[in-house]
């Protein structure tokens, strides 16, 4: 639980607000007591949804469909107000983490658990379909876990069966959560209770294998593979269970069983009171939860920064730091959290080393998981900007960094945008650093109306994922992966080439398919004849060379991963093939030069990062290698150039500039960077005009020069 922001209401109808739980892109949800004392989960839309007939229509829709249902693995509804000028709804509160934070920490479910797990789902499935009523949003996220049993929650899409083919629902709107969505919403189809149980099999076969059964990526690609693909069930076990799952699974509504059969099909013994049945790192999260509970704060009024009863100043620097013990105590026991600053330990939080004011900025990156290598770069290039930013004796303010290390998983990402985004001082974000943490944690920065500037997430489906609306607080400042696609096609063309290739492979996920769309456009627009093919994740993608080969492609462009592009490499050298080969962006790592080995020579990507032997970054890239004793690593001089961007709009603002006037700065920005004009369109994507090339040689991507984009 966050603390309440300042702008927060201190109570709702007969509850007062405890703190935050959680923001979204369409409001807040709060902990809250009410007059009995009992706690409550508070969920409130912001006012400027609200103003929109169709999404307070869309919530009075939910407090009604929730009040219908009557279960007890269904959280039950305690009040409401959908007239309000922020429409609310509170419900019970289960002090208990979502599947997906159980599944995502401690890996999957034994197959007893999810044979008990899919029990209860499905009696609360039948609770709601015997109410009339579809859920339309099954998901591990809307799965709680308490002391007592699993518990189903959020009706804010659920529609009545007898009015699911009127009213509001829109005409080629896909409802739902892509990965566990039927393929009746996925087609933008009316839907029945079929729907929810084809959901409830996806959520049981998350359960069992840590995955969704139809993989994860781009939003069209698993959109297709819903409707096209049979369900991927390696991993799943139980022969009996793996058999009701595909069962729930068949593409045709009519042919999946009812909620009541699964209950009736799984036989074990439904949960009365206990959770023995989950593993015991799980029970010990939830019990952890639950004794949370007798920790929570008092009801204290909410407080107005210079109201009646405001503190005079925020908490000194030694109390800030006593703090960050108990953060460093979290880190050790895997919390993942660094506070790092470059002023001294005296004076307050708005003191800097010369007893002035700070200005704070948050670096979230992985520093310890599978990109690690990215976020480090980053990290040590925003503070390198920062020491020297602070070594001027005229600076108007120190800067700060708070970093947080969220390990590239999902839940710490969230955890870590939650901390940044409550500590009122940090004024930007620099990161994430992927594509998970961008997904899971960009609708919170989005609520608290933070500044996020990402180097190395370059994709445009993490945000689409994760928000309903286009990102108003998120600036891009290299150019997108999309724009790489493109530009790939334009040197293909360039060289000569007029029969590309394009090899899809499916195991890639969103690099193959968000930039695919692009790369077939260019074509089209050269008048290429582009020959494409798409390989399934579990085939091998050299399977189909052959096939391109006699079609007389004369170039190739893959997307997918790095491992299986070197496959494809080496059988294109046991081929001789001497045409233009490119791979993604996504695969043109150090880990493809490994795997394809000799192969790897001749083989070129249009990558969105400065090399540091570039003339033009010579200057960070020695300071960078005096101050940690190597050569800066790809990102790095991006990371540099824009951490310098902030400091500058920072310093442009006046003393009381907050959140939004350096937003309103950075994209009225024309800041010139050591790597490129730092300049951002209407939806906060830099104005790009070229991308680096490079060209494998000698098992090394060396550049070789720009290619340049049409304005």
């Amino acid at each position: 639980m966050e603390r309440l922001l300042p702008t927060d209401p201190s109570q709702l109808g007969t509850y007062r607000l405890l703190g935050r739980l959680g923001a979204g892109g369409m409001g807040v949800v709060y902990l809250a007591r009410g007059a009995d004392g009992a706690l409550a989960a508070v969920k409130v839309i912001q006012p400027e949804f609200a103003e929109e007939q169709e999404f307070r229509a869309r919530f009075r829709r939910e407090v009604a469909s929730a009040s219908q249902v009557q279960s007890p693995w269904v959280v039950p509804v305690l009040g409401a107000d959908p007239e309000a000028a922020s429409p609310w709804l509170a419900t019970a509160f289960v002090p208990g983490p979502a599947l997906a934070e159980a599944v995502g920490s401690y890996g999957p479910l034994p197959p007893r658990a999810v044979r008990v797990l899919g029990k209860v789902l499905a009696r609360a499935l039948a609770a709601v379909h015997t109410a009339g009523l579809v859920h339309r949003d099954m998901k591990p996220g809307n799965v709680l876990l308490a002391m007592d049993g699993p518990r189903l929650i959020d009706f804010g899409i659920a529609r009545s069966t007898a009015a699911e083919a009127t009213e509001l629902t829109t005409a080629g709107v896909v409802v739902g959560t892509p990965g566990f969505l039927s393929p009746e919403q996925a087609r933008a189809h009316a839907v029945g209770p079929p729907s929810d149980v084809f959901s409830l099999a996806c959520v049981l076969a998350y359960a069992a294998t840590g995955r969704p059964p139809f993989g994860t990526g781009a939003v069209d690609a698993l959109l297709y593979r819903t409707v096209h693909d049979e369900p991927d069930l390696t991993g799943v076990t139980d022969e009996a269970l793996a058999g009701l799952l595909r069962n729930c699974l068949t593409k045709d509504p009519a042919g999946r069983p009812t909620a009541a059969e699964v209950d009736a099909a799984l036989v074990e013994d439904a949960p009365e009171g206990a959770i023995d049945w989950l593993p015991d790192p799980v029970v010990a999260l939830v019990a952890e939860r639950s004794q949370a509970l007798l920790a929570l704060p008092g009801i204290e009024p909410t407080l107005v920064p210079g109201g009646p009863g405001a503190p005079a100043a925020r908490p000194g620097r030694r109390r800030f730091l006593a703090l960050a013990g108990g953060a460093a105590a979290l880190l050790a026991a895997g919390g993942g959290t660094v506070v790092w600053a470059t002023s001294r330990d005296d004076g307050n939080d708005d003191a800097g080393q010369d007893g002035g004011p700070t200005r704070v900025i948050g670096v979230h990156a992985d520093l310890s998981g599978p990109q690690k290598a990215t976020g480090v770069a980053q990290e040590r290039a925003a503070r390198l900007a920062v020491e020297q930013f602070n070594a001027a004796a005229d600076r108007p303010f120190t800067l700060v960094l708070d970093v947080v290390d969220d390990k590239g998983e999902a839940a710490r990402a969230e955890s870590a945008a939650r901390r940044l985004t409550g500590r009122e001082e940090v004024l930007a974000v620099l990161g994430p650093t992927g594509f998970t943490s961008v997904a899971a944690c960009m609708a919170i920065y989005e609520s608290a109306r933070l500044p996020v500037l990402t180097v190395s997430e370059l994709s445009l489906a993490a945000s689409q994922q994760a928000l309903v609306a286009p990102p108003e607080w998120y600036f891009r400042t290299v150019p997108i992966a999309p724009y790489t696609a493109y530009g790939t096609m334009l040197a293909i063309g360039a060289a000569g080439g007029r029969a590309p290739g394009l090899l899809i492979d499916r195991a890639g996920g969103i690099t193959g398919y968000e930039m695919t769309h692009l790369a077939r456009g260019a074509a089209g627009g050269l008048s290429m004849d582009l020959h494409t093919r798409v390989v399934p994740h579990f085939a091998d993608p050299a399977s189909v060379l052959d096939d391109m080969l006699g079609d007389g492609i004369d170039s190739l462009y893959y997307t997918g991963t790095p491992e299986r592009g070197a496959a494809v490499a080496r059988a294109l050298a046991e081929r001789d093939f001497a045409g233009e080969r490119f791979l993604d962006l996504g695969s043109a790592n150090d880990t493809f030069l490994r795997a394809a080995g000799p192969a790897a020579d001749g083989w070129q990507a249009l990558i969105p990062f400065t090399d540091p032997g570039d003339p033009r970054v010579k200057t960070f890239a020695t300071a960078y290698r005096a101050r940690y004793g190597s050569a800066p690593a790809l990102t790095a001089a991006e990371a540099y150039d824009a951490t310098r961007l902030l400091a500058d709009r920072l310093t442009s603002l006046a003393a009381d500039g907050g959140r939004e006037e350096l937003a309103d700065a950075l994209a009225a920005s024309r800041y010139q960077g050591f790597t490129a004009l730092l300049a951002f369109d209407d939806t906060h994507v830099v104005e790009a005009t070229q991308i680096p090339h490079y060209r494998v040689d000698g098992g090394r991507f060396r550049p070789v020069g720009p290619v340049q984009l049409p304005t």
